[in-house]
């Protein structure tokens, strides 16, 4: 393998390059996320391109800095409400602990038992242990305060 250094197209853009010595080019995926920087370097390009004689519309300008300022504030609550969706299912993980939780198995059984544990991840659902079973919270179908038998 070789060492490929990045290329900067006329945009001020990245292009793609090979790291490979076969001579193959790779595409790299679309990226589906806009940020601002890359919304930045669009407006700083169309600015330095534009035709002198027919500069461009201060109200073009207005909008399109309000439209970023608008991508920053939802991408801003996006991160908020993902961050709180997970602090609200490990409080209600939590709060199972020492309740009898009852859910259907792979099977199609119906299970239960005490929760004796909880287990957080970064991504997806909290994670139960219920005797030496491990039940996502999301498998979870009822609740209760009273002592049951504990799943084997």
């Amino acid at each position: 393998m070789t060492d490929a250094s990045a290329t900067v197209g006329s945009a001020g853009l990245p292009t793609a390059t090979s790291i490979y010595t076969s001579g193959t080019s790779t595409t790299p995926a679309a990226n589906q996320q806009y940020n601002s920087q890359l919304f930045l370097k669009l407006l700083v390009t169309q600015l330095a391109n534009q035709d002198p004689s027919s500069p461009m519309d201060s109200s073009q300008m207005v909008e399109q800095t309000s439209q970023l300022a608008s991508m920053e504030q939802l991408t801003s609550l996006n991160s908020t409400s993902t961050s709180n969706y997970q602090t609200q299912m490990q409080a209600t993980a939590t709060s199972m602990l020492g309740k009898t939780v009852s859910w259907t198995d792979a099977d199609g059984a119906a299970q239960s038992g005490v929760v004796g544990a909880v287990a957080f991840s970064s991504t997806g659902s909290p994670t139960l242990t219920v005797g030496t079973k491990t039940v996502s919270l999301s498998a979870v179908t009822g609740v209760s305060t009273t002592a049951a038998t504990t799943a084997s």
